[in-house]
């Protein structure tokens, strides 16, 4: 007996019609505030955190507190962040990224705000980008501010910890890897070259305040969009769910491309339960 071939025929239905309700609302709305999140870095190769009703796919990430109060916590971030970085740092943009860069082109973006650390929008061509969160490309020492490329960070780490070079383990978001059973204590991490401080990820960590510049730019772009474009996130972190919120407050309309729950569903307009890559593909 042949498969009824129905339910491939409904799914593709669906995600025609899901296309068109965004191309409109695209179309519809020429000044475009969008909000990125981990889902447009999936098919880098980068893993997201939440699944799809926005629970921890892993323990939660490290806070600002414990990173900054807490030898043995920096130990462990940094021996992760070295094993990690070796992939995360090749990663590549996508077709999701390549498709916002062309709505850009198109004019219809008046910003980008992503909460993503990966610099891949940037990679991509994108110009108009608020790195809500900061961006893992560069370390900076929390006493003086000297700052260093995190490829040159890389190389000390490795030059002081050969031994942990060696390592291979699976990859975990943001140039993370899960090194589960392991013993720290002996892992060395390069002081400030500067000072002698503590360097830290110029990245905002859980528990640590998004600069306020940022916010302020923030939302002096949204104030002047017509809607708002969400893009692969969940929106369960506040810092990114309070612009969403503060559009819905204004009356402006708010899509959302992602697979599974946002914090923001009842306050959407339309929501297309696609992958981005795919949700985005008919831009052209």
């Amino acid at each position: 007996m042949r498969p009824d071939p129905t339910p491939n025929v409904a799914g593709a239905a669906s995600l025609d019609q899901d296309r068109a309700r965004l191309r409109d609302f695209i179309e519809a709305h020429p000044r475009l505030f969008v909000l990125t999140g981990a889902g447009c870095s999936t098919d880098s190769g980068i893993p997201d955190y939440r699944d799809t009703n926005g629970g921890w796919k892993r323990p939660q990430p490290v806070t600002y507190q414990a990173f900054m109060g807490e030898r043995a916590t920096r130990q462990r971030y940094w021996a992760r962040s070295l094993v990690g970085w070796r992939r995360f740092g090749r990663a590549r943009p996508n077709a999701t990224h390549r498709a916002l860069v062309r709505l850009e082109q198109q004019g219809r973006v008046a910003t980008l705000l992503t909460q993503n650390v990966d610099g891949l929008h940037q990679a991509a061509g994108q110009q108009k980008v608020i790195d809500l969160h900061g961006r893992l490309d560069e370390v900076r020492c929390m006493a003086c501010a000297h700052r260093t490329p995190r490829e040159a960070f890389q190389h000390e780490l490795v030059q002081l910890n050969p031994a942990w070079a060696l390592l291979d383990a699976n990859d975990a978001p943001d140039g993370d890897a899960d090194l589960e059973g392991r013993d720290f204590s002996g892992f060395q991490i390069p002081p400030c070259p500067s000072c002698g401080g503590i360097m830290k990820p110029d990245v905002v960590f859980f528990g640590e305040n998004v600069p306020r510049d940022r916010v302020d730019a923030a939302i002096t772009s949204l104030n002047a969009s017509d809607a708002v474009l969400v893009v692969g996130s969940s929106l369960m972190v506040f810092s990114g769910y309070r612009f969403v919120a503060a559009a819905a407050r204004d009356g402006k309309p708010i899509a959302a491309v992602n697979r599974g729950h946002t914090r923001a569903d009842p306050l959407l307009s339309l929501k297309v339960e696609q992958s981005c890559a795919e949700a985005l593909a008919f831009i052209a």
